[in-house]
């Protein structure tokens, strides 16, 4: 007999409070409400956000209330639909963007670490029979990042992408091309039929080649934001994602020489977070972190404006409620991924199995891992 949601036993791996370690406990489990599914999660991956929120606390997502359930990358089986679901069948295999640290959705459950999580039906994709599912949960929130810079309408604004892809007379730049975000923006820029230009280490030339980059430069190199410009010259621009340190001072003086469009979308915080400590040392650290933010914050404002170029933070959880969601997850990614024309990008490493493993998982990423996603199998 199927076991009915009035009898399965969740369990999650808890943030009790501010500055705290993970605690695995008893879980409520809960039921979906209309166009939301329940997945029994069988992978989940581990992103920078969630040991943001640990080691930061109140200074990220503040809207979350003690005790919280961090997570947004699972993989598993649908085991209960609700009202007015109609592309999924309890049984089907899927990766999901689960979307509790969302402002917007802001409940336990519907966080990743977690045995079951409650998960928007627009944020889900069902998964080929071949895919492992440590493999699949790489895929959402990078993916969802790299959607809401490229095709949300305050963002780059793009035409969406396609496994039948029609060339454009058009360049994107991807600043941080072999980090997990600009993996798939790579693919998902060259799906929509744009020439894409990015930048990595010379050891990650081949790998974002294989991603679809036509043209590659060497992010330490001091000459790539003058050779890229070169490179553009004649080309119609489409605009930027900048990924990494520095690289939103890089994209605006870029963006600010080419023909087109002349706007960044912003992953990363201008101010790197890497040597943020726990407590005590996050506090410490914050009244160091604090000014050279605002500071930077300051300076690329007056160069934004001198160069012309817009720019705007993307929060990689925004197209839940818009039509990118149904670009991807619907008419894009299910086809993509059975032709094999979106790949697994970054590789996965797995750091161990059940809810207790999470916290190594924190632990690992903040000792610097940057090229795997950190992956937990339940």
């Amino acid at each position: 007999m199927a076991e009915s949601g009035a009898t399965r036993k969740n369990r999650a791996a808890w943030l009790p409070g501010k500055f705290q370690r993970l605690k695995v406990s008893q879980a409520p489990y809960t039921p979906p409400r209309e166009h939301e599914v329940v997945v029994r999660n069988h992978a989940v991956a581990i992103n920078p956000v969630d040991w943001f929120k640990q080691a930061l606390g109140d200074f990220m997502f503040q809207w979350l209330k003690y005790p919280c359930v961090l997570g947004s990358d699972l993989a598993g089986v649908v085991v209960e639909i609700g009202p007015k679901v109609e592309r999924f069948r309890v049984g089907d295999r899927v990766l999901g963007h689960a979307v509790g640290m969302d402002p917007q959705r802001n409940r336990a459950a519907e966080g990743a670490f977690q045995i079951f999580t409650v998960l928007m039906e627009n944020l889900a994709t069902p998964i080929p029979d071949d895919m492992p599912y440590e493999a699949a949960t790489v895929l959402p929130l990078t993916l969802s990042t790299a959607a809401c810079a490229l095709f949300q309408k305050d963002y780059l604004g793009l035409p969406p992408p396609s496994v039948t892809t029609t060339p454009r007379n058009e360049a994107v730049l991807i600043w941080g091309g072999s980090t997990s975000v600009g993996g798939n923006a790579i693919q998902l820029a060259a799906a929509a039929g744009y020439e894409v230009v990015t930048t990595a280490s010379p050891r990650n030339f081949d790998y974002v080649r294989g991603l679809g980059a036509a043209h590659v430069f060497d992010y330490r190199d001091p000459s790539a934001p003058r050779d890229i410009v070169a490179l553009l010259s004649g080309k119609q621009f489409a605009g930027a994602v900048a990924i990494g340190d520095g690289s939103l001072s890089k994209c605006i003086d870029i963006a600010g020489r080419c023909v087109g469009r002349k706007f960044v979308a912003q992953i990363s915080s201008p101010v790197s977070f890497d040597k943020l400590q726990e407590r005590p040392g996050a506090l410490h650290m914050l009244l160091r972190f604090l000014p050279a933010m605002l500071f930077e914050n300051i300076r690329l404002a007056f160069k934004k404006r001198h160069r012309g170029v817009k720019s705007k933070f993307v929060f990689g959880s925004s197209l839940h409620g818009n039509e990118v969601s149904k670009l991807i997850y619907k008419d894009y990614l299910p086809m993509a991924l059975m032709a094999k024309r979106h790949l697994v990008a970054p590789p996965p490493v797995i750091v161990g199995h059940g809810l207790e493993a999470i916290q190594d998982g924190l632990d690992l990423l903040r000792s610097g891992v940057t090229t795997q996603k950190v992956v937990v199998s339940l």
